[in-house]
């Protein structure tokens, strides 16, 4: 058939044949179904009309749930994007778990909180490459006023900074510090970071509430670092005299005082309103494992010890040079192997939890 035209006579022709036989019934409806496709006009193009057009208005059916040859409309399909919602009653936990050679960031939901129907399921997880030491929530980032975030330190001397809203993200969205480029002279390797950056793994991070692009770091290059994330920049950095910073903490209320914690047996004050002051310092019987303000008595912080203890100093005692843990203001003896993490709950008073080695958490 060449054309549209031939095609017509053909099935005058047919119907002439078929007229004879006392078969034009059935090769009427033939006829009528090729006039209805308007085979003159076929190549002819409609005008308006977008072939590759996305938009809603192209579509037959303004949504799926209008279509009557789409079966099946609350299938697991549905029930699976149920569940990515995440509802004002939930909410949302993120924990690191390290596997043999990488590390998952796993972004729970705790549905229904507070209800006896309140149930936990993973709602998407982040694989990061190297392990993760360390973790920081923060709400705001370099062109974002409102969001979810998360840095993360690790092994690398760089901080990672995740989007938890986006679904199986690959790259961070702001990387702090970090490596330039490594090279290798015979049996020497040599190493060039980026500006600012540590240069030793990352063990502790704090996100200050009160002033949104501030993120502290803690190293084992016995630094701790003011990073602006809102520009990608260090602002500030301060040296502890001789071991690794583990623990970090930014007051709640007096927004400029910041604590750190070191494996020299030492927990550092330091006033960002008074950069040049060398702070306050405690000297302490074992290690620093973490710290924390109490958000409802403004003088007191509590640390965590690698001996099984906790101890609460009061800042009001605070002098320049060293003060003896024998100065806090009490012990508690918690745990018989190392006081990993210490939290305050800040709708109860006086309310403290740790969690140990010793695979328990107390309160």
């Amino acid at each position: 058939m060449n054309d549209a035209g031939g095609a017509v006579d053909e099935v005058a022709r047919a119907l002439n044949v078929a007229d004879a036989l006392g078969k034009a019934d059935k090769l009427d409806d033939i006829a009528l179904g090729l006039k209805e496709l308007d085979m003159e006009h076929y190549d002819d193009e409609d005008e308006g009309v977008e072939v590759f057009s996305s938009r809603i208005g192209d579509l037959y059916y303004p949504s799926n749930d209008l279509d009557p040859y789409i079966k099946d409309k609350n299938d697991d399909d549905s029930e699976e994007l149920e569940d990515m919602i995440i509802n004002p009653t939930d909410s949302v936990v993120v924990c690191a778990r390290t596997e043999d050679d990488f590390s998952l960031l796993e972004v729970h939901i705790l549905e229904d909180v507070g209800t006896s129907e309140m149930n936990m399921y993973v709602h998407h997880d982040i694989i990061i490459p190297t392990f993760s030491l360390s973790t920081a929530w923060l709400d705001c980032l370099q062109g974002r006023e409102k969001g979810n975030f998360l840095a993360v330190g690790s092994m690398e001397p760089s901080i990672e900074i995740w989007d938890l809203d986006v679904i199986d993200v690959v790259q961070p969205c702001m990387v702090l510090g970090g490596i330039l480029e490594k090279k290798k002279k015979g049996k020497k390797k040599s190493i060039k970071y980026k500006d600012d950056s540590h240069t030793d793994s990352v063990l502790g991070l704090a996100w200050n509430k009160a002033l949104r692009n501030v993120l502290a770091s803690a190293s084992a290059d016995k630094r701790v670092k003011i990073w602006d994330v809102a520009t990608g920049k260090c602002e500030s950095t301060m040296e502890h005299q001789s071991d690794k910073v583990l623990a970090v903490a930014w007051h709640h209320h007096e927004r400029e005082i910041l604590l750190s914690g070191s494996f020299d047996h030492t927990v550092v004050l330091r006033d960002g309103r008074m950069p040049s002051h060398p702070g306050y310092k405690w000297s302490i019987t074992a290690d620093v494992e973490s710290l924390a303000w109490d958000p409802h008595t403004y003088p007191y912080f509590v640390v965590s010890l690698e001996d099984g203890t906790i101890k609460c100093f009061d800042v009001r005692t605070a002098k320049s040079e060293s003060t003896s843990d024998l100065s806090s203001t009490f012990t508690l003896h918690a745990h018989d192997k190392v006081v990993t993490s210490v939290s305050y709950n800040v709708s109860a008073p006086n309310l403290l939890a740790t969690g140990s080695m010793d695979k328990m958490v107390k309160l």
